[in-house]
C-alpha cells in the first residue's frame, strides 16, 4: 500500500505542476510579442486625426464619381436615340466606379484620361471638376469617393472582418459599433490600433473604459488600420481552465485506472 500511496502523491504533484504551468499561459497570441506592445504613436504625423482626408490616391484604387447636377451622368448628356434609352454602362444614383490604372490615370467620359495618383480625394475632385468646367459643363459639382479604403477588426468584436471607411473621419467607436460592438469577453482597456509599414508598424494602445479617450484624435481611423481587441482576464482564465480540463481528464483517467489495477493486484 505504500507504493500505492506514493503513486497517489505523484498524481497530486503532477496535477499541481500542470495547473501552475497552465495558469500563466496566454491563450490569445495575436500581437502579444513584447516588442510590439509599446505605444509608438506619440508625436507622429500619422496619428493626428486626419483620417482619410490626407490619403493619396494610388493605382488600383476605385473611385466613385458623379456629377451632383445630374445624378445619372457625370456629363450632362442625353442618351443616344439609338441606344434605346440606355447609357450602356452601369450607372447608379451613387455614381459610377472607375479604377485607377497602373500609370496613375483614370479614364472619364468626354475628357479622357486624367492623372489622379498622388492626389488627395479633395484635390482629385477639384481637378476633375475644373477639367469638366473647361470643356464640357457649365457649373459641374463633382462628388468623388474612394470606395476601397478599409480597416480590419480582429479579436473580441461580434463580427470580425474588413470594414469600409465611408467618410474622412471615422473613429474607433463608430467602427466597433458597425461590427456589432464588443463581446462579453472583450477587454475594453486593451485595444490596439496597428498602422503603417508592416515591417515597422505604429502601435496605438487604447483604453475605452475612460470617457476622456473618446476625444483622442488617435482614434480617427486610417486606411489599412488593424484593430485588435484582446480578451479580458476572466475570459482568459476560463479558457485556460477549459483547456486544462480537456488535457488533464484523460491523464487522470489513466492514472486512476493504474491505481485501481495496482490495488487489485496487491490486495
Amino acid at each position: 500500500m505504500r507504493i500505492c500511496t506514493h503513486l497517489i502523491n505523484i498524481n497530486l504533484i503532477f496535477l499541481v505542476v500542470f495547473l501552475c504551468s497552465c495558469s500563466y499561459k496566454q491563450q490569445q497570441l495575436l500581437f502579444k510579442e513584447r516588442g510590439t506592445i509599446e505605444d509608438t504613436s506619440r508625436n507622429t504625423a500619422a496619428t493626428q486625426g486626419s483620417g482619410t482626408s490626407d490619403y493619396r490616391i494610388r493605382s488600383q484604387d476605385v473611385l466613385q464619381i458623379r456629377n451632383l447636377q445630374n445624378i445619372k451622368y457625370i456629363v450632362d448628356e442625353a442618351p443616344s436615340p439609338t441606344a434605346g434609352g440606355s447609357s450602356g454602362s452601369m450607372v447608379t444614383s451613387q455614381g459610377q466606379a472607375y479604377q485607377v490604372e497602373g500609370d496613375g490615370t483614370v479614364a472619364l467620359p468626354v475628357i479622357g484620361r486624367i492623372k489622379v495618383a498622388g492626389l488627395t480625394r479633395a484635390e482629385a475632385m477639384k481637378l476633375i471638376e475644373d477639367d469638366y468646367r473647361k470643356s464640357v459643363l457649365k457649373d459641374p459639382i463633382i462628388e468623388l469617393k474612394i470606395t476601397n479604403l478599409k480597416v480590419t477588426l480582429l479579436g473580441e468584436v461580434k463580427a470580425q472582418g474588413n470594414y469600409p471607411l465611408l467618410k474622412d473621419k471615422t473613429n474607433l467607436v463608430e467602427m466597433i459599433g458597425a461590427a456589432g460592438g464588443l463581446t462579453d469577453k472583450a477587454d475594453e482597456k486593451n485595444i490596439k490600433i496597428i498602422r503603417g509599414n508592416p515591417k515597422n508598424p505604429q502601435i496605438t494602445e487604447v483604453d475605452l473604459s475612460k470617457t476622456s479617450t473618446l476625444g483622442d484624435p488617435k482614434l480617427i481611423l486610417q486606411n489599412d488600420d488593424i484593430i485588435y481587441i484582446a480578451q479580458n482576464k476572466r475570459a482568459i482564465k476560463n479558457d485556460q481552465l477549459q483547456n486544462f480540463n480537456m488535457t488533464a481528464q484523460p491523464l487522470l483517467l489513466i492514472l486512476n485506472s493504474a491505481l485501481v489495477i495496482y490495488a487489485l493486484i496487491h490486495r
